[in-house]
């Protein structure tokens, strides 16, 4: 019937102002769900437990995909390299057990062989850039031991309580060669 009832008019309006608050509330809760999700996206999480060092990032800075801002180091990683003379590896086998010494504090700690190097770079033939021998004219004619990397790693249970390790740090080692074989 025509002209429209006042109440018919009323109810399309309030049905038609509720849509649209309905819509204003869907909308606001796609904004805080954008919101949490930015908010996620600004903490930064370690793949590992760990430290961080050399942290070179200031307030207001922007992380860059591939530009370090700081190193993490896994504190479950820790490990010495020795290099022994080429002339004491047949003695040595992965599994034989280490006594460690830090020339910090003296610390004892225990370890164990986990992996001797296959291969060394020889700095008196260094390869060209087309991977051919570039043989330097003069020689080097003592023949003294190459030094072969013997990665040990460290007993967890053996580090005193509150000791500090840090990359680099300088050890004295001595392996029990077969002791566990």
């Amino acid at each position: 019937a025509w002209p429209p009832s006042t109440e018919t008019c009323a109810s399309k309006q309030a049905s038609a102002a509720a849509q649209q608050a309905l819509a204003a509330v869907q909308q606001a809760q796609v904004s805080v769900d954008v919101a949490k999700l930015n908010l996620k996206r600004t903490a930064v999480r370690a793949p590992a437990d760990g430290y961080i060092t050399n942290l070179d990032v200031r307030v207001g800075d922007y992380a860059n995909t591939g530009v370090a801002s700081m190193a993490l180091i896994d504190s479950h990683s820790y490990y010495i390299y020795g290099y022994f003379e080429e002339t004491k590896l047949p003695q040595l086998r992965v599994g034989d057990p280490v006594d460690i010494r830090l020339m910090a504090g003296g610390v004892r700690l225990k370890g164990t062989i986990t992996g001797i190097a296959r291969g060394i770079t020889d700095s008196d033939n260094p390869a060209g850039s087309n991977l051919l021998a570039n043989v330097n004219p003069t020689f080097n004619w003592v023949r003294l031991a190459q030094r072969v990397p013997v990665r040990i790693a460290i007993d967890a249970s053996s580090l005193p309580k509150g000791m500090v390790l840090a990359a680099g740090m300088t050890a004295t080692i001595q392996v029990k060669p077969h002791a566990a074989h």
